[in-house]
């Protein structure tokens, strides 16, 4: 009997990869249909001189033409502002709230974690129509406050002068950004091992020591997941720059997502803006690939 077992797992393994495989087929199919062939599109299409009235084949002229483009380049350097900025920071005020949120009571933890959640779940819209308010010229919040303490004369246009526009976009992105993270953190921690945690301060090791030899490398793989999907959102950042200041002062807050929609949907230069596209991604695998590799300290040699 157990000979014919033998024999016959072969067969039963065969089958159930085949039904494994037929499972993942719909999935499949659709990432194939609307990821894959999209992105091919892109690429080839970055190719093209491609617009409203067809296009020809222009090899790598639109990569050429990038880089020589000054509304391009700053709006690079505007996005990696926008990133340096808000990923180591947006990482370590999560981690330092979702450890205070950690310590306290069920009912303590489970109200500050839908209150620093809500920004995530409210819509763009909204969220940018309160912070327009706060910033307005002339009866914003942050103006009367100002004016109030003595310390402006009169209002300040904070986001159309192009020395303060760009650090109102990365401020209103860090208060939308830290919901998930502050909630990945808290649900990290307690899973970390809590009799490694007691035998330590039966030891006498100060909390300090704690978080860093045991619980530090225990949520290790959650600040990585962090890192990455903040770096990638972040490069992304595109909502807020429409909807609050469209690229302006002079460009001063355009990023290489807002001036791909520009070239794209305004002035109908698919080829060029499937470049933008296309240089984007790879500098979004590349910071993703640099943060894997320093975070995981090598391990993936």
């Amino acid at each position: 009997m157990s000979k014919q077992a033998m024999s016959q797992s072969p067969v039963l393994r065969r089958r159930e990869t085949v039904v494994s495989y037929l499972f993942l087929l719909p999935a499949l199919f659709f990432f194939v249909c609307f990821v894959v062939t999209p992105m091919a599109m892109g690429v080839v299409t970055s190719l093209t001189d491609s617009h409203m009235g067809g296009g020809s084949f222009v090899g790598l002229k639109n990569y050429v033409d990038l880089f020589q483009d000054p509304v391009f380049l700053k709006s690079m350097v505007n996005t990696v502002i926008i990133v340096v900025v808000s990923v180591p920071v947006v990482t370590v005020f999560s981690l330092w709230v979702g450890s205070a949120i950690y310590e306290m009571r069920a009912s303590a933890r489970s109200f500050f974690r839908c209150v620093f959640y809500l920004p995530v779940v409210t819509g763009s819209v909204a969220v940018v129509v309160v912070w327009r308010w706060m910033f307005h010229t002339y009866n914003g919040l942050f103006n009367h406050l100002l004016t109030g303490a003595g310390i402006l004369d009169r209002g300040f246009s904070f986001l159309g002068d192009p020395r303060t526009a760009l650090a109102c976009v990365i401020l209103i992105l860090f208060t939308t950004s830290i919901g998930q993270p502050i909630v990945l953190y808290v649900a990290a921690l307690g899973n970390v091992d809590s009799s490694m945690v007691e035998a330590a301060e039966v030891d006498g090791a100060t909390r300090m020591q704690i978080f860093w030899r045991i619980k530090w490398p225990a949520i290790m793989p959650t600040t990585l997941y962090v890192v990455v999907i903040t770096t990638i959102n972040s490069f992304q950042c595109f909502a807020l720059i429409q909807l609050l200041t469209s690229g302006g002062p002079n460009y001063a807050t355009s990023t290489v997502m807002y001036y791909l929609y520009e070239t794209a949907f305004q002035q109908f230069q698919y080829g060029y803006a499937d470049a933008m596209g296309v240089v984007l991604a790879i500098v979004i695998a590349l910071f993703s690939a640099l943060q894997f590799k320093v975070m995981n300290g090598g391990a993936t040699e």
